[in-house]
């Protein structure tokens, strides 16, 4: 039998990324096997024995491995037993020229993936090899989407025009190739989670998983288990976060809150990149790029004695500092404006219009729930059909025009300065650049048109 000369695209994207580990006592079968898979996964390896098998899983992580059923000395399914009490993570294809309703059983009480029967063809056993691969990544995705479902995760897009931000994103596209770890730090709700999963669509990573996990909202008494995944009844391996992130980016928030234990065992995974879930006898590699993030001073943590001195350092090669929106204040009104738009659509209510008297409260205010806050106004005020009496306005000028209007453009940056310089008018004009008549005149005119400052 040869292989038929087929692209890797004629079995689908799933088969590109492959690592496959045939297991077969007949040279010929491995051979076969070998230069079918070969043009069409990233690796493939051959093992004549259960034993050679083993050994090549206690050096490396397969996803799929093709076993003969009939070998010397022992069976592939009581061997397949063996591997996954000990922390086998992968799917398995058996195959075998001995079909009977008893092997057929116990394949599936093994949670054997699929069943070929000897002989074959190639493009029998490269369909066999794309379903369960497919199936492979359908149910992990399915599980981290409802994992994203269950926590309530957003996931928005990094927006804003402002100085800080293009410095931030110009920053994100800088590391994106790198698989270095990288902590974001900043104020709570500055969009620190938004900032990685940039990084990540950024990155050659951008079709694998990016797994986020906020250390603070898992028990101290699930979160080994959650992150490393664990053997279930002694049998069959549950993976963990770190597994279903396997070949992505697993994001991890206020990690400040990290227990003490879970710091030292993700200090070996970042050196070795490799885990022993809970109850495994075999440690597992791992292909991962690690992000961070915390609101907290980690080096004043370190120093007492509350976070461990060598995870921070391990952790703190590049930062990213994520600006309170208080110092991006050109970009609250793109926020505001999306922020309503997409919860009037997603909510199937009103749409609210933007007047330029609430335009500028938005702009004036503080914010020090950061975009966070400002998002949640948003869809506070549009499920109440309002924002509430301390936005509220009465203008006439509204949407686009609200926003883009020079005159209100100028005034809002004008107020907006005043505010930072705690109304010190002649400090304001030094910052704008302008003279002190230039910023009396504005706020005389605006006196006048009733758009006095409140």
């Amino acid at each position: 039998m040869t292989p038929r000369d087929l692209s890797r695209d004629d079995y689908g994207p799933a088969l590109a990324g492959a690592s496959i580990l045939v297991i077969d006592d007949e040279p010929g079968m491995r051979n076969f096997l070998v230069k079918t898979l070969s043009p069409r996964v990233q690796r493939v390896e051959q093992a004549a024995s259960p034993l050679e098998a083993t050994e090549k899983l206690d050096a490396a992580h397969f996803d799929l491995v093709i076993l003969d059923n009939v070998m010397p000395k022992t069976t592939g399914l009581e061997w397949l037993a063996e591997q996954q009490r000990r922390g086998f993570f992968g799917d398995t294809i058996l195959i075998t020229a001995y079909a009977d309703l008893e092997t057929a059983i116990a394949a599936l009480r093994a949670g054997v993936s699929d069943f070929v029967l000897k002989p074959f063809r190639a493009n029998q056993i490269l369909g066999a090899v794309a379903r369960t691969l497919d199936r492979k990544n359908l149910r992990r995705d399915n599980t981290l989407l409802r994992r994203e479902l269950r926590t309530g995760l957003f996931q928005g897009k990094l927006l804003g025009k402002s100085e800080v931000m293009v410095a931030v994103r110009a920053m994100l596209a800088k590391l994106a190739p790198l698989p270095t770890p990288v902590l974001f730090t900043g104020a709570s709700g500055t969009g620190k989670e938004l900032a990685a999963r940039h990084l990540h669509q950024l990155s050659d990573r951008a079709d694998k998983p990016f797994v986020a996990v906020n250390c603070a909202a898992i028990s101290t008494e699930r979160m080994v288990q959650e992150l490393f995944g664990s053997i279930e009844g002694g049998e069959r391996l549950t993976p963990g976060l770190l597994l279903l992130a396997d070949g992505g980016t697993l994001f991890l928030d206020e990690v400040a809150q990290m227990p003490e234990a879970l710091q030292a065992a993700l200090l070996r995974v970042l050196e070795d990149q490799r885990i022993r879930p809970v109850g495994a006898e075999r440690e597992l590699p791992l292909n991962l790029r690690f992000l961070f993030a915390t609101n907290a001073d980690l080096q004043a943590l370190v120093a007492q004695g509350k976070f461990r001195a060598d995870l921070f350092h391990r952790i703190n090669v590049l930062t990213v500092e994520m600006p309170p929106l208080r110092d991006r204040s050109d970009d609250i009104l793109e926020l505001a404006a999306l922020f309503t738009t997409q919860f009037s659509q997603s909510l199937g209510m009103p749409a609210l219009e933007l007047d330029e008297q609430t335009l500028l409260k938005l702009r004036r205010y503080d914010w020090p729930g950061n975009v966070r806050e400002l998002r949640n106004l948003a869809e506070r005020s549009v499920i109440l059909g309002g924002f509430p009496e301390e936005f509220a306005g009465a203008g006439s000028v509204t949407g686009t025009q609200a926003i883009e209007d020079l005159d209100l453009v100028v005034q809002r940056h004008i107020l907006h300065m005043l505010d930072l310089c705690d109304g010190n008018r002649a400090e304001a004009a030094r910052r704008l650049g302008v003279s002190r008549k230039t910023v009396d005149r504005k706020i005389a005119q605006w006196d006048q048109d009733e758009l006095s400052p409140p």
